[in-house]
């Protein structure tokens, strides 16, 4: 397990400081500079798009509602990341590595939108009243490469539904253990039963469930993280001066410490966030909307929510506490940070909060797994056996030792990336018409309404009608 573990290092300490650091910033900013930094222009129309529940659907009501298309990406990014992932990354970056996390997901809003808005165009019927589309359906259509999108659906069902799913199982277990001594195979027997009433009951199923937990539990998370900056609001000044020291300073460049802070910052941002990765794009092909821009906006706001707001709240607590001093690591770190300025109780509190968030992550990377076997090929007993795979490596990770699962999760992370952001930067240019056509609407005062020949040159187009000669479009 040792050498299984070394060489996963290796592989991973090539990919990331070589291929995909430059990657993510440098398309980041390519795609900002092309939308013409549309993550902070349409940062209002954001909000409002949550409550959006027009559809040009002929069968009526099809598909998922934006909210919830939104809640099951953000039950995807809300999990470990935010409070384990974030605790890992200051624990071996340094403060630092916050700042790159902030980098990350501010470029990566720009990534997240054109990733999103393409599932959209290329989304499929998925024969249950509802949609299926993202990464692996964009290749074949958009790019006319089948095979790369079966590359992609394998890899992202391996990493999502299994390898991404034992590090939240992990992640819980250790917090139970921590708060409350619990044996951690009992934990997983009990979390894997649990997902099991969830995942055997569908894509609405996992709407349901994921538009309640991750809003409330979000919402709980931030107010406590507001109790602690305003009761230590005097030092903020030298938190943030401490953040961006340690990520420009020069006692950093001379250890190599910035190195580390930026590796660790734009790991665990991709980790938490997703911006580039190819995954939330499943969750917004699901939704019935009227422009698939509606969801390119709505998939940018997750990726603000789950960095700028949860990761920092955690980041703040941590790094206020200095427990990051400690030699701790994982969620362990966040529970000594959150006991620090609360006291004991703290332990319970967020051991109950990463079990909710992580619990939606698990049944929300699930989804993804699942949509991209169907678009392999559709198979009641494939699908069975992933869902038996994803429930036994939910025990899996339970158990196992952390620095494995988050090795093997940087791992498929980083492969994932990479043939994504190959293929949304082939096809950004049709995003980027679908953004113009978008303004166009809205500058005349419309509700934005997207067809199969809105885009010149358009080609396999499943789920939007071509525009009639004469039509009245909806107000």
């Amino acid at each position: 397990m040792d050498l299984f573990t070394s060489i996963i290092g290796s592989l991973n300490d090539f990919m990331w400081s070589y291929i995909l650091i430059v990657a993510l910033i440098g398309l980041g900013l390519y795609f900002s500079l092309r939308t013409k930094f549309a993550q902070f222009r349409y940062l209002g129309e954001m909000g409002r798009l949550l409550t959006d529940k027009t559809t040009i659907s002929a069968e009526g009501k099809r598909g998922i509602s934006s909210f919830q298309a939104f809640t099951i990406s953000t039950a995807s990014r809300v999990g470990t990341g935010n409070l384990a992932g974030v605790a890992t990354a200051i624990a071996g970056g340094g403060p630092g590595a916050v700042f790159w996390m902030w980098l990350i997901a501010l470029l990566g809003g720009a990534t997240s939108f054109v990733e999103s808005t393409l599932a959209q165009i290329y989304k499929v019927k998925d024969g249950k009243d509802g949609y299926r589309g993202g990464p692996a359906y964009y290749m074949e259509k958009g790019l006319n490469a089948r095979w790369m999108g079966i590359l992609f659906a394998i890899i992202i069902t391996f990493c999502f539904g299994l390898v991404f799913n034992s590090v939240q199982s992990n992640t819980i277990s250790l917090a139970m253990e921590e708060a409350y001594s619990f044996d951690r195979m009992t934990v997983g027997i009990i979390l894997a039963v649990l997902t099991a009433l969830v995942i055997f009951g569908g894509v609405k199923r996992i709407a349901s469930v994921t538009q309640i937990v991750v809003p409330v539990m979000a919402v709980l998370y931030l107010i406590l993280a507001f109790f602690i900056l305003i009761t230590n609001i005097t030092m903020l000044p030298n938190m943030f001066v401490i953040i961006f020291e340690n990520a420009f300073g020069i006692r950093e460049v001379a250890s190599g410490g910035v190195g580390a802070a930026i590796m660790m910052g734009i790991k665990r941002g991709l980790f938490s966030n997703e911006a580039g990765m190819g995954s939330a794009p499943n969750a917004a092909a699901s939704a019935g909307v009227t422009h698939p821009v509606k969801q390119g906006l709505i998939q940018t706001l997750g990726v603000f929510t789950d960095t700028l707001l949860i990761c920092t709240a955690t980041a703040f607590m941590i790094i206020l506490s200095d427990q990051y001093t400690t030699g701790i690591d994982g969620i362990q770190l966040t529970q000594a940070a959150l006991s620090f300025h609360v006291g004991e109780w703290a332990d319970t509190f967020v051991a109950v909060a990463i079990f909710l968030f992580a619990f939606s992550s698990i049944i929300g990377n699930y989804y993804y797994g699942e949509t991209n076997i169907e678009f392999i090929k559709y198979s009641p007993i494939t699908l069975f056996i992933y869902r038996m795979a994803v429930l036994a490596m939910v025990i899996f990770g339970a158990v196992v030792k952390l620095d494995i699962v988050w090795s093997l999760a940087d791992l498929f992370m980083g492969l994932m990336a990479i043939i994504n952001l190959i293929a949304i930067t082939l096809l950004a240019k049709i995003a980027i018409s679908a953004l113009k056509d978008y303004r166009e609407q809205k500058r005349q005062g419309k509700d934005p309404v997207f067809y199969s020949n809105s885009i010149k040159g358009l080609k396999g187009i499943e789920s939007w009608e071509a525009k009639p000669e004469t039509t009245t479009e909806p107000k």
